[in-house]
């Protein structure tokens, strides 16, 4: 079975039009399934009312990618891999041995810890804070978004 893992900003450009989507959901397209950690759908609804803060979405338009996201993990195009007590306890490891100039965030920490302890070498995201610290987690970062 051919697995990506994303981390929510692609999860978000598989489901929503902005710039990146149409290299995200070809990526995607090739996969049998895409996955991401659990605390991932959080970031995904964030992202949703995000939208809509910006009155670019609607409430609507919300619920029905919440729904969306929702069927494609019912049929399995989606999987979410859960948060344990091993994969917090790699978070912290990292932080302990990270340098001072890494900027990683604990969601972003996460992500990467996640990806890594399931046994994947590349995680694709376009968050540059992210793919500068995955390689702290044995992770090559992959953005196959073009830079404008």
């Amino acid at each position: 079975m051919k697995e990506a893992y994303f981390d929510s900003t692609y999860l978000f450009k598989v489901h929503c039009v902005e710039y990146g989507t149409t290299e995200v959901r070809a990526c995607a397209a090739t996969m049998d399934c895409v996955v991401s950690a659990l605390h991932g759908r959080a970031e995904f609804a964030s992202a949703c009312h995000r939208k809509m803060r910006e009155k670019s979405g609607t409430q609507e338009h919300l619920k029905e990618m919440l729904a969306q996201l929702e069927m494609e993990t019912h049929l399995g195009a989606l999987r979410w891999l859960p948060i344990t007590k091993d994969i917090v306890a790699l978070v912290e490891s990292i932080y302990q041995c990270a340098p001072a100039h890494i900027f990683l965030r604990a969601s972003d920490a996460l992500h990467l810890a996640c990806a890594a302890h399931h046994g994947f070498k590349e995680i694709y995201s376009n968050d540059q804070h992210l793919l500068a610290a995955a390689p702290l987690f044995g992770l090559k970062g992959l953005n196959i978004i073009p830079l404008r």
